[in-house]
């Protein structure tokens, strides 16, 4: 995946429903308040910084520091370092439901943002320090 230069606001502004640009503005302020970076489009996910990662299996690419999509279900939020290793604060944000990599979050507004701000902060810190032996990250952004 790489960059792809498009308009983050556009981007913002073409999400539906409405609740997903709210919650696109309020997390992009978020994001680039934790990461000190600008937002970018990736595609159709808004990231900050950028890395190259390598897996053990070969596996290798480009992605965003942290990132979200505005998708219509529910807004995706994606952290490298997996969804369990915030497992403890994950169980006091509030409504969402999570995959191997992935918190969902219908609602920005009933979810506790000091929470999801702590989230952030580590799986960004991990991403900073190289990751993990099965995840080699190398920050390029």
């Amino acid at each position: 995946m790489r960059p792809t230069g498009d308009d983050v606001a556009g981007l913002i502004a073409r999400a539906k429903p409405a609740i997903r640009r709210r919650d696109a503005e309020t997390l992009t302020a978020l994001m680039q308040e934790v990461s000190g970076r600008e937002p970018q489009t990736w595609g159709t996910i808004i990231g900050f910084g950028s890395c190259h990662y390598r897996y053990p299996t070969g596996t290798e690419g480009d992605s965003g520091l942290l990132g979200f999509a505005p998708r219509a279900a529910a807004t995706t939020i994606y952290l490298f370092d997996g969804a369990d290793a915030h497992a403890e604060a994950l169980s006091t944000l509030g409504p969402h439901t999570t995959g191997a990599s992935c918190v969902y979050i219908k609602d920005l507004e009933q979810v506790d943002l000091d929470v999801l701000r702590g989230i952030l902060t580590r799986s960004l810190a991990w991403m900073e320090a190289g990751g993990s032996p099965e995840a080699q990250i190398t920050v390029t952004g």
